[in-house]
């Protein structure tokens, strides 16, 4: 029954298996690659459905601080609860990458429905980090 839920579909990228079909993904896969594609769609980005998607994509530019991450977790949680039926969403934490300045990760933590097995992903999320121009400002790179 679990299976016929989650069900199957194209894997993304779209590519080929061995024999030369449109390769498949089925399970959990499917679930994870559901979200990859909904955290790296942007509203408007596909033009016969274009409202999918997640609006993070708006916030490239702004401030990598604790608003932004916020407004990430925001966005994300709405976008899954609306594209991703077979999931619930337990909790989006946003944390800064310690090496890099300008990537955020994004931790997805969920329960596929009908399953009591707790999940997560880490999708990391790029911002234009900001940078002391020498005089002790803080300005926003390509601003």
């Amino acid at each position: 029954m679990r299976e016929e839920f989650i069900g199957a579909g194209w894997a993304f990228p779209v590519h080929t298996d061995v024999t030369g079909s449109i390769a498949l993904v089925a399970g959990e896969r499917e679930v994870i690659e559901s979200i990859q594609l909904i955290l790296a769609t942007a509203p408007g980005e596909r033009p016969m459905r274009p409202e999918f998607g997640c609006a993070i994509h708006d916030l490239v530019f702004a401030s990598a601080d604790a608003a932004t991450a916020g407004q990430i977790a925001y966005e994300v949680r709405l976008a899954l609860d609306r594209w991703e039926p077979r999931i619930a969403v337990s909790d989006v934490v946003v944390s800064f990458d310690r090496a890099d300045r300008g990537t955020l990760l994004i931790e997805i933590r969920y329960l596929i429905r009908g399953d009591n097995d707790p999940r997560n992903l880490v999708f990391p999320f790029y911002v234009i980090p900001a940078h002391d121009g020498g005089d002790g400002a803080i300005e926003q790179d390509g601003v």
